[in-house]
Formats: structure tokens, sequence, C-alpha cells
């Protein structure tokens, strides 16, 4: 194959999730997001860095994508107090307090499992700080959202997070559960089950600044 047609061929990829990523950012405009569509991770870091006020405190909760675009490095450089409970030196008494630190930050920076063409956003979870999150805190909450977790309909957003998110999380934590072995849903029994708790956020809570950042990229799980 030529490198022309190569090209050609990426350049329609590109344009498809332009135009995709145009779609939703409309729908969530619609619903009162602050909403933006970048191509890269790169440009997906920037903006967020330009949402974030300088010398608020940032919390991070349980997510890969966040953590793909080199967010956390590039907040501490910048002088940022960053509160995120994924460090292995923590106490089990220091990460319970690291997930209230999380939650009482300036700003609230996460992803989420899945994501509908018409803007709502569904997620599962297992110990529910990540939701609570989304929920409430007391200040702005900005989303990042690799393109590859946006899905037609709730129905066949839920199908992506029980068969997609939920198994690659449980393989990533090492969990004994039969969705990590299987790759795929099939019901995990309590007390393993890490599918506690369900969020589907039709709009955003009210009195809160929030933002979602779409990219043109695959991003988290």
């Amino acid at each position: 194959m030529s490198e022309k047609r190569a090209s050609a061929f990426d350049d329609t990829r590109r344009e498809w999730k332009h135009r995709l990523g145009a779609t939703i950012v409309k729908a969530l405009e619609g619903r009162g997001y602050g909403a933006a569509y970048v191509s890269t991770k790169e440009e997906a870091l920037k903006a967020v860095l330009k949402l974030i006020p300088e010398g608020a405190s940032v919390g991070v909760p349980g997510t890969v994508t966040i953590r793909e675009i080199g967010a956390l490095e590039a907040l501490e450089k910048k002088g940022h107090t960053v509160h995120h409970h994924w460090d292995p030196s923590l106490t089990a008494e220091g990460k319970k307090q690291r997930l209230k630190d999380e939650l009482s930050s300036d700003v609230f920076l996460t992803s989420t499992n899945a994501m509908t063409i018409d803007g709502k956003m569904v997620n599962i979870d297992g110990t529910g700080n990540r939701l609570a999150g989304m929920c409430w805190t007391g200040g702005k909450i900005i989303y990042v959202v690799g393109i590859n977790k946006v899905c037609h309909d709730v129905e066949s957003a839920m199908q992506r997070v029980r068969d997609v998110a939920t198994p690659m999380n449980a393989i990533r934590l090492g969990l004994d559960v039969p969705c990590a072995k299987l790759g795929y849903h099939v019901g995990c029994p309590v007390p393993k089950t890490v599918c506690r708790a369900l969020l589907i956020m039709e709009n955003p809570t009210m009195g809160r600044e929030s933002h979602v950042i779409l990219v043109g990229e695959d991003l988290g799980y």
C-alpha cells in the first residue's frame, strides 16, 4: 500500500473523529457542560491545565486516563497540590484520608467509563469514591474522555462498562474475580464483585462548574 493511500485512510479516521466529536460537544453543551474536542492527549493536557486556576488543589481518583495524559506530573510541576490514593506507601488510614482529600479539593479531575453520543455518562465503581466526586464535591469537575469510550446509548454504554472497563480494571488491580479471568461480564458474586455502585450522569449537578474534554485517541479503560 502506498504512503499516499495510507495517509488518506488516516485522514478519513481523523475527520470521522472530528465530526463525531463535534456532535458530542454540541450535546454536552446542551446539557450544561463546558465542552471541547481535541485530537491528541497532548492537547487534552493543555486544555486541562488552562481550566485549573493557579494554586488550586486537585483531586484525582482511580483513573487511568488522567495518568495517561501526564496530568499528575504536569500539575505537580506547576506547584499544584495533587491528592490521589494510588500511592503504594500509604497506610490504610493514610489512604482513607487521601480519598477524603480528593473529594475536598478545589478541582476534581477524572474520566468516565462510558459516554453516550447525546452526552450521558455511565460509571460503575467498587469503592464509590469516584462516583461521589462526580455527584458532589466543593469545586469544579473536569472529565477527560477518550473517544474509545463513546457509545450510542445508555444500554450500549452499560455493556461497555461491564464487558470492557470493569474486567480491565479488575486485571489491573490483580483481583481474583471471574470477569478478570474470562475478560467479560459474568455477574461476579458478592463479596468478590467490584460492580457495586452505578451512576448515570444525565446532566452536571446544580451550581457546579463542569467541563468535558473529549479526545480523539483511545485513553483509559
